[in-house]
C-alpha cells in the first residue's frame, strides 16, 4: 500500500503525516531523541488533526513513533530548562498548546489509535494516553516520572492514574516507576496488550478499515490479536499499596512504608526519597483533586496552573539539571525535606497566574 505524504510546515522533518489506506498516520519521527515532543510538532499534529478531521476518505487516525525504542520520551526537556533559566514564557505557551492538544485527541471524531511500544513517558502519553483505542506490547516501558524533577504527572495524568484501581495510581506517581505493558492495561494507561511482533499485520488491517468502520470495528479488530489474560506484576503488591499509600499526606505514606519492612516497601521507599519534596507533595494533592474531578479537562485546567507556578521554581530546573543536563543524579532540592514543604507553597500553584487561564 502506497503511503501519500502530507506537508506539515510547523515541525519540519521531527512529524511524519501520512494518508496510508483508510488511515491517517502521524508518525513522531526524532528517534535520536526518542521522539521527544517540540512545540512545532505539537502544532504539526493539530494540523494534521485539522485535515483528517475533514477527509471523507480517512476512518482512523493511528499515532506512532519512528525507531525501534519507542513511541516519545515526552516533552522537550531540554527547550523548557534553558527557557525557565532565563525566564521566558516559553512554558506557557508550550503547555497551553499541547494541554489542548491532548484534550483534543481525547475528544476527536474519528477512531484514534495509538501504539504505545517500547518507551512511552510524559508527554507521550499526553498524545497517547486519551486516545480511543491504546495498545501497548511485550516491550512497553510506561512511566511519569515528572515528581523526580520537581514537577508532577501533567498532560492528564492526574485524570488516568486518580481512576486507577485502589491506590497503584498514587504509587506510581509518587515513585515515578515504570509499568510493563500488562500493568498499563490494569493502571488505565491503555486498553489492549499485543505481541510486538503481531503489530505488522495488525497495522496493515487497522489502514485497510472499511469506508463506514467505526470504533466498534476498531476494537474488534484490535481484539483478533490481543493478548488476554496477562497478569500485571503490580497487582500482586496492590493489598501493601493500599494499604500504604491510602493516606493524606506523604509523611503518613513514608512512615507507613517504614513500618511495612518489606522488600517491595523498601524499594518503594528508596524510590520516594530520590524525588523532590515539593513534586512529591504537589503530586499528592493534584491526585487528590483528580479524583473528585468530572472531566479531563477540569485536570487540565488545573494541570496548567500547576505547571506555570513548578516552571517559576528552582527545584524544575535543579530536577532537570540533575537528571537530564549534568546527569549527576544528585538534585539539591529546595526545601530539601518533606516536612519543610508547608501547605501554603503547595496550595500557591494552584492559583491563578498571570499568563491566564488554559480554555478548552
Amino acid at each position: 500500500m502506497t503511503a501519500q505524504r502530507i506537508a506539515v510546515d510547523e515541525a519540519g522533518d521531527d512529524l511524519v503525516i501520512e494518508r496510508e489506506g483508510s488511515a491517517g498516520i502521524i508518525r513522531l519521527n526524532r528517534p535520536a531523541a526518542l521522539n521527544a515532543v517540540t512545540i512545532g510538532m505539537v502544532r504539526g499534529i493539530s494540523r494534521a488533526l485539522d485535515v483528517f478531521e475533514h477527509d471523507p476518505a480517512i476512518v482512523t487516525v493511528l499515532l506512532e513513533g519512528a525507531g525501534e525504542r519507542g513511541l516519545c520520551a515526552g516533552g522537550d526537556i531540554r527547550s523548557l530548562y534553558d527557557n525557565a533559566r532565563i525566564g521566558s514564557d516559553f512554558g506557557a505557551v508550550f503547555w497551553r498548546e499541547e494541554y489542548v492538544l491532548d484534550a483534543r485527541i481525547a475528544s476527536f471524531a474519528k477512531p484514534f489509535i495509538a501504539y504505545m511500544d517500547g518507551l512511552v513517558m510524559g508527554g507521550g502519553i499526553g498524545l497517547a494516553g486519551h486516545a480511543d483505542h491504546r495498545i501497548v506490547t511485550d516491550r512497553t516501558r510506561l512511566a511519569m516520572p515528572e515528581v523526580g524533577l520537581g514537577f508532577f504527572p501533567d498532560v492528564g495524568g492526574t485524570w488516568i492514574l486518580s481512576r486507577a484501581p485502589g491506590e497503584i495510581g498514587t504509587y506510581y506517581g509518587l515513585t515515578g516507576n515504570m509499568m510493563n505493558g500488562a500493568e498499563a492495561v490494569y493502571t488505565g494507561f491503555a486498553d489492549h496488550l499485543i505481541r510486538a511482533g503481531d503489530w505488522s499485520a495488525l497495522r496493515a488491517m487497522l489502514t485497510q478499515l472499511p469506508a463506514k468502520a467505526g470504533a466498534a470495528d476498531v476494537k474488534r479488530t484490535i481484539e483478533q490479536v490481543a493478548v488476554t489474560g496477562e497478569a500485571a506484576p503490580i497487582a500482586a503488591q496492590r493489598n501493601l499499596i493500599d494499604r500504604a499509600f491510602g493516606h493524606d499526606s506523604v509523611e503518613e505514606i513514608v512512615a507507613a512504608l517504614q513500618r511495612d519492612g518489606s522488600d517491595f516497601a523498601r524499594k518503594t521507599l528508596a524510590a520516594i526519597n530520590e524525588k523532590s519534596p515539593r513534586g512529591l507533595k504537589l503530586t499528592l494533592k493534584m491526585l487528590q483533586l483528580g479524583r473528585s474531578s468530572i472531566s479531563l479537562k477540569e485536570c487540565l485546567v488545573r494541570e496548567y496552573r500547576a505547571a506555570l507556578g513548578v516552571y517559576a521554581s528552582a527545584d524544575f530546573v535543579e530536577g532537570i539539571r540533575a537528571a537530564i543536563i549534568d546527569k549527576d543524579r544528585s538534585p539539591k532540592w529546595s526545601p530539601p525535606r518533606i516536612e519543610d514543604v508547608t501547605s501554603q507553597i503547595i496550595e500557591s500553584y494552584l492559583e491563578p497566574r498571570g499568563q491566564g487561564e488554559l480554555k478548552l
